[in-house]
């Protein structure tokens, strides 16, 4: 993969990792035209494809009740995918691209043909900050076209992990953090295999610890009502259904929350309940989807600071390598 706009330093690390660069634009076009045949696919083959038989059986579509099902599957295999993405970023961009020229000595070699050791990192990070913005705007593209104006859309929530990532901007600030943190870890440990392992940890548990507390980053909506009964029993109402539930309860007349069935009477002394277990309303802590763009550019701008730091520590270590 080359081509003649590119110069320099950008098309030797162009050429150099052409063979990568291929294998993510053909992921890129068999994820759009998958998706774009099994969308096709639930408006030919709607529901169920065939007649049913007596035994309860149906004729299917490529092993599924049907295209939509099908859909469903497989867009539910691509959200999970999608988190593996800066994975693999990080990964690679500390292993083969950064640690294993710094392990064989290869960029003392552009280092001599009038390229700094700055800029030498800075065309590495430039090419694959472009093709991972692209390449990941392209993904969500994809993903987006599975996901609306389907049946499928109802069973892939919007806060559900892998979905939520592929459907905003947090997914292409979460790239960039693999190429800054692939490239910091592989200045610092220069072993491919170690640096490949250790960049893609790293990613990796930065995606692992946002994503159990995204949903603190952003105050949840109470609701409440009334209610009455006993300890155990009450009814909730006017839930959202397309909101994400972070805790659900009820409270006595002094306002103090408990867990209905914790605070029975032959359990209170294995729980914190309060002395009156009298049940005067209810509670629900939720995310109602619009909280969704604003948890996204909230986590977003958290990224790309890190993403920035990352940066700013990688070039302080080559500076310091190499002075």
């Amino acid at each position: 993969m080359s081509t003649p706009l590119l110069r320099g330093q950008h098309w030797t690390d162009v050429r150099l990792h052409r063979g990568a660069l291929w294998t993510g634009l053909g992921l890129v076009v068999f994820a759009a035209v998958a998706t774009g045949y099994l969308r096709w696919a639930t408006h030919a083959y709607p529901e169920p494809t065939g007649a049913c038989t007596s035994n309860g059986t149906c004729d299917t579509f490529l092993g599924f009740t049907s295209a939509q099902d099908l859909l469903y599957t497989f867009m539910k295999q691509y959200s999970q995918g999608m988190l593996l993405i800066p994975v693999l970023i990080g990964a690679f961009v500390a292993g083969p691209v950064i640690a294993r020229e710094m392990e064989s000595g290869t960029h003392k070699l552009a280092w001599t043909q009038s390229v700094s050791p700055a800029r030498w990192l800075l065309s590495k990070l430039t090419v694959f900050a472009v093709t991972a913005v692209s390449g990941g705007l392209a993904l969500m593209a994809a993903f987006w076209l599975g996901r609306s104006g389907t049946g499928a859309v109802w069973n892939l929530g919007w806060a559900d992990r892998g979905v939520y990532e592929s459907i905003g901007p947090a997914l292409i600030a979460y790239c960039l953090l693999g190429i800054m943190v692939g490239a910091l870890v592989g200045l610092l440990v220069r072993r491919t295999l170690v640096a490949l392992v250790g960049g893609g940890l790293v990613t990796g548990l930065v995606l692992l610890v946002m994503g159990n507390v995204r949903w603190q980053l952003f105050p949840v909506k109470t609701l409440s009502g009334p209610a009455s009964g006993t300890s155990t029993s009450y009814t909730m109402y006017d839930l959202p259904m397309d909101s994400l539930t972070m805790g659900t309860g009820v409270h006595n007349a002094a306002g103090e929350r408990f867990v209905a069935g914790q605070c029975s009477p032959e359990q209170m002394a294995r729980f914190p309940c309060p002395s009156d277990t009298k049940i005067t309303g209810w509670y629900a802590d939720v995310h109602p989807h619009s909280h969704f763009w604003y948890v996204q550019f909230i986590e977003t701008g958290i990224i790309l600071a890190l993403t920035a730091a990352a940066a700013y520590a990688a070039f302080r270590v080559l500076r310091r390598r190499t002075a």
